[in-house]
């Protein structure tokens, strides 16, 4: 069995950049065990730009 955690990483409004840098994120959850599964943008603004991302991580539960 598996369980799941989920990181939202809001984007900037004026440049759509991530306002925290998704490489810190992944080395920080994969030292906790997790690993990443998917990077997913499920909004988007009236431009049709995401707002967000969400990055999906799973690990083993033991």
């Amino acid at each position: 069995m598996y369980e799941y955690t989920f990181v939202k990483i809001e984007l900037s409004k004026w440049n759509g950049k991530p306002k925290e840098e998704h490489h810190d994120i992944i080395h920080k959850h994969a030292k906790e065990g997790w690993r990443l599964v998917q990077i997913f943008a499920p909004a988007v603004m009236g431009y049709s730009t995401a707002t967000f991302y969400e990055m999906i991580f799973e690990r083993k539960i033991t």
